[in-house]
């Protein structure tokens, strides 16, 4: 059996990409087709332990032996400003059970798949109006990301929270410096005083004027004080739109530079029309996959001496699982580097964790993604990227991975 007794391996975390932009770091591919674990070293100077098989992970996950409360001695964090915004008063993704269970069953019922999918309508609505705006451009050039890929989920999930989107341009701005890997907790800590000190203001509002968002429905509740609804709204609000709005661009970016798989997508989108939506739901799930936008891994800090795949790991050892790479394992994907949209058990895939904490939205993720990338490739025949592929500026410094900019042309 391995202990942690070795020095850790000369891996950084986080560590830089290759020459894919879509795919893991090699520093972890390596760690993974090696050991599956190895210790790596911090920016702090501190190690924790690397985790980057798909079975591994998965067994990490689900073992209440690991701790999601990210104010443990132990727990892993990629940067300073990364620290403070798991732990200033942390959302309950960063708390465990019974904690984490009291807060999360406040919102199930929102997130439910049949509850979501009454929503298709008016994602459909949102996608055409944007999609209307930028087929009317002269110059038949868009910005997919600012143009399509960010508005249309920050535009749902304010529809969902009750949040108005005339601030998106505020709350946005707050989103991208918390999750600036290297942004200093200072910064961090100011963006989420702001953030939160609007979202408790909205709930108070809601008190006195009642709407069927879920603020107001939390607010009315009485439950919960402002901080604490603001704390949850905080969360849905800034997961419910970067993760998508990355997805969606990235996505796009792929199909375009592997035409085989966007007329698969083509095909899958005519099926789902007829009535049988299983050929698009693997598509999705396959980009899930392939992309995992949530790129630097979830921490989990060992409550006990635990061992997983034969190594010991010690109580207060922090462990950091790399999803996007268990999302490249051969032994669960093979040719786990290639995207195929066909892929079968692309389902299995941790682009939303696992276990008791994995992501409350992933079905709206879904439904999001079923709606707009078909709309995307069908609406504008011909789309191409209007500068070269070498000058695309990819979201490396950031805690969700994506573009910065999609400039397309039709």
């Amino acid at each position: 059996m391995a202990t942690a007794a070795h020095p850790p391996v000369a891996v950084t975390a986080p560590a830089a990409r290759g020459t894919c932009p879509f795919a893991p770091p090699p520093a972890y591919e390596q760690a993974r087709g090696e050991e599956g674990l190895s210790r790596v070293r911090l920016w702090d100077g501190t190690s924790c332990w690397m985790v980057t098989r798909h079975a591994d992970i998965r067994s990490v996950l689900r073992d209440r032996s690991f701790s999601s409360d990210a104010r443990r001695p132990g727990f892993p964090f990629l940067s300073a400003g990364l620290r403070t915004l798991a732990t200033d008063r942390p959302t309950f993704i960063r708390m465990d059970d019974p904690d984490h269970a009291r807060l999360r069953r406040m919102l199930t019922a929102d997130f439910m798949i049949r509850k979501v999918a009454e929503m298709r309508p008016a994602v459909r609505q949102v996608t055409d109006d944007l999609l209307d705006r930028m087929a009317a451009r002269t110059d038949r050039t868009a910005d997919l990301v600012a143009d399509f890929a960010l508005p249309l989920p920050s535009v749902v999930i304010c529809l969902l929270l009750g949040v108005p989107y005339a601030d998106h341009a505020f709350f946005q701005q707050c989103s991208s410096t918390m999750l600036r890997t290297a942004a200093p907790a200072q910064e961090v800590s100011a963006a989420q005083d702001e953030l939160r000190d609007y979202l408790a203001g909205l709930a108070r509002a809601k008190r006195a004027a009642p709407d069927d968002g879920i603020i107001s429905r939390l607010a009315e509740q009485g439950i919960l004080d402002d901080d604490e609804i603001a704390s949850m709204g905080r969360l849905l609000l800034v997961a419910g739109h970067e993760t998508t709005a990355n997805m969606t661009a990235l996505s796009v970016l792929a199909l375009l530079r592997e035409p085989a798989q966007a007329e698969r997508l083509h095909e899958a989108a005519r099926l789902d029309e007829d009535g049988d939506g299983s050929a698009l739901d693997t598509a999705v799930e396959e980009l899930l996959r392939y992309m995992t936008v949530v790129h630097n891994g979830i921490g989990r800090v060992a409550v006990e001496d635990v061992e997983v795949s034969g190594t010991r790991i010690r109580a207060g050892e922090g462990v950091l699982c790399m999803v996007g790479a268990a999302n490249r394992d051969e032994d669960a994907f093979p040719d786990g580097g290639l995207l195929d949209l066909g892929r079968p058990g692309a389902r299995r895939h941790l682009a939303f964790g696992f276990g008791v904490h994995q992501c409350l939205g992933q079905p709206l993720a879904r439904l999001e993604l079923r709606v707009a990338l078909p709309a995307v490739l069908q609406r504008f025949p011909g789309l191409r990227l209007a500068v070269p592929f070498e000058e695309l500026r990819f979201r490396h410094e950031m805690a969700v991975y994506g573009l910065h900019a999609l400039p397309l042309a039709w």
